[in-house]
């Protein structure tokens, strides 16, 4: 595995570095389907994971770690070698019975470290501030805009999840390993540990370089055993190109792909932050899959930290029109799919999600960023022209009003409603206590998640597929990602997305400047000073500002960064 495992196999430019990678990126649909192969095929005799280069979330860890299980259970080894120990490849290590570390391995398994940046001194400076409105106690989005610190009930929730991911990843790497829990958390709290004292504590197997494990494999299986490093996946490099003629194979291969011939399950994926723009062509996608007789079940695959209050009502409403059709719909949640992310899935039928996922954070937050003070700084005065009473509530120039205030906070209030509907109405008798002691915008990891009803089982894609499989009654269909993941040579010459013309008036797909910001901010050279993490703090900073110019109403989860 290398780089990130994307959902929707498209990989968005990263924050100040432009990309033009024309692979196709390895989704987790991919590698789910690849290890349930592997299980189930009698040739394979064994699995090997080489994870040093892959960028993988929590969820995505336990997720494979579960395929890992499953491999070990049918017979078959589990092999993993690393280089470079963390938290996330020592709880893939724990899944397999030959964890090989490499003698001189850089330890950095030491626990969880959650850190979260405030911007308020820094928009003090310049003469901003936010004016931020929060419906539920536990809504702590927005904080970072005007507080330097956590308030009491963001630090509360912040330290319950945190214990709750921190319990799992000591219990899982005990149980799999077979070890007491003293043990691992001695080895977390090691401020001195070394590759030896890892596999002295039971947590690994093996201290060999990696052209002696290699060897370790052959004397293994044979020389004669084939290690296929691409078992069951797609070409992530898309077709060969040597001349003109092959550019027409491809022209013609991809104008020829006509509608399904078999019945599928289709697997939709909404990845990132939601937007008029982000849910648009999942929206599309839905609704085009609604009236296909041949897709018989949804799988929303959800990864999103929420957003837009209206936009995640519009995609709310593609779900609906799909439940109108009495196909089955599932729900699996990827990292997060918190506030807008849980919007989204609350009508599924049932809802997977890891143990690790944050999830939940029901409730509205409300905010407009006031320059005025800014533009006082550099010499810019204004002056305003208003018919309404109410016209100039969301002037950037002032703050709200104590009755401008009340004002945004009875429309937030109404969504607010709406949002706690749409989960009773989904969720029904599932909810274990009263769903306002649930919301408020507090979150929850998947595990806890469970426990109170608003998830239905701590699975992956594959459990969803299976689940919903079994409910479409339904045998060994077609599974399909929608729209299917092309290499940037494929989508070139892939036909235009034809839009549906059965709507008069189509939903808004409000064009993103966030490629102009990361230009714009690559050009001043100092994010490449950043570390990574906080680069990518700051991008998220940046792309929430951005938000709320479109919008003053989101379901926004809060921004915890996990290490």
């Amino acid at each position: 595995m290398e780089g990130l495992v994307t959902e929707a196999g498209k990989i968005e430019s990263s924050f100040g570095e432009l990309s033009f990678e024309a692979k196709r990126p390895l989704t987790m649909l991919d590698l789910a389907r690849s290890f349930e192969k592997a299980a189930k095929d009698d040739a394979v005799k064994a699995v090997v994971i080489d994870a040093d280069d892959a960028g993988l979330d929590l969820s995505q860890i336990q997720e494979i770690r579960r395929h890992l299980l499953e491999i070990k259970k049918a017979g078959k080894d589990v092999w993993m070698y690393t280089e470079h120990l963390s938290n996330g490849k020592a709880l893939l290590g724990s899944a397999a019975n030959h964890f090989t570390l490499m003698p001189e391995t850089d330890c950095s398994f030491s626990g969880i470290y959650a850190e979260s940046l405030y911007f308020k001194g820094m928009l003090d400076k310049i003469g901003v501030r936010a004016d931020v409105i929060h419906i539920g106690d536990f809504k702590s989005f927005g904080e970072e805009f005007y507080r330097t610190g956590p308030s009491e009930y963001a630090a509360k929730q912040k330290d319950q999840l945190i214990d709750s991911i921190y319990g799992q990843l000591v219990e899982l790497i005990a149980t799999g390993r077979k070890v007491s829990e003293a043990k691992v958390k001695a080895a977390i709290d090691d401020g001195g540990l070394t590759a030896q004292k890892f596999v002295d504590a039971g947590l690994a197997d093996h201290l060999l370089y990696r052209t002696d494990f290699v060897k370790k494999l052959d004397e293994t299986y044979g020389k004669d055993a084939d290690f296929d490093r691409s078992y069951e996946l797609p070409d992530l490099d898309g077709p060969e190109i040597t001349g003109i003629m092959d550019i027409f194979k491809v022209m013609f291969n991809e104008a020829n792909k006509g509608k399904a011939r078999q019945d599928f399950v289709a697997v939709v994926a909404l990845d990132g932050d939601i937007t008029d723009e982000s849910i648009s062509p999942v929206r599309t996608q839905i609704l085009k899959l609604a009236k296909n007789d041949r897709a018989k079940a949804l799988v929303l695959r959800v990864n999103s930290p929420g957003g837009s209050a209206m936009a995640s009502e519009v995609l709310w409403e593609a779900t609906d029109e799909w439940n109108a059709t009495g196909k089955p719909f599932v729900v699996s949640m990827g990292g997060v799919a918190a506030s807008g992310g849980y919007y989204v899935s609350s009508s599924a039928k049932r809802i997977f999600a890891e143990a690790g996922t944050i999830t939940g954070s029901i409730g509205v937050v409300g905010m407009k960023l006031v320059v005025g003070e800014a533009f006082e700084k550099m010499g810019i005065t204004t002056h305003a022209t208003q018919r309404g009473e109410n016209a100039g509530v969301m002037s950037m120039t002032r703050g709200f009003s104590e009755d401008e205030a009340k004002i945004v906070r009875d429309s937030m209030t109404e969504v607010y409603k709406t949002f706690k509907k749409r989960v009773s109405d989904g969720r029904g008798k599932a909810l274990k206590g009263d769903l306002e002691s649930l919301a408020g915008g507090r979150i929850y990891s998947g595990k806890d998640a469970l426990e109170n009803g608003l998830v239905d089982e701590i699975g992956g894609l594959n459990e969803a597929i299976a689940w919903v499989t079994k409910d479409a009654k339904l045998e060994n269909p077609d599974v399909k990602l929608v729209p299917e993941p092309k290499s940037g040579i494929e989508g070139l010459f892939a036909p235009k997305e034809r839009k549906n013309d059965d709507e008069v008036i189509r939903a808004t797909t409000t064009p993103s400047h966030a490629v102009n910001l990361q230009a714009m901010l690559q050009a001043t050279g100092l994010l490449g000073a950043l570390p990574p993490s906080v680069k990518s703090q700051v991008a998220r900073f940046a792309g929430r500002l951005e938000a709320f110019q479109h919008t003053q109403v989101l379901l926004l989860g809060p921004d915890i960064d996990l290490k």
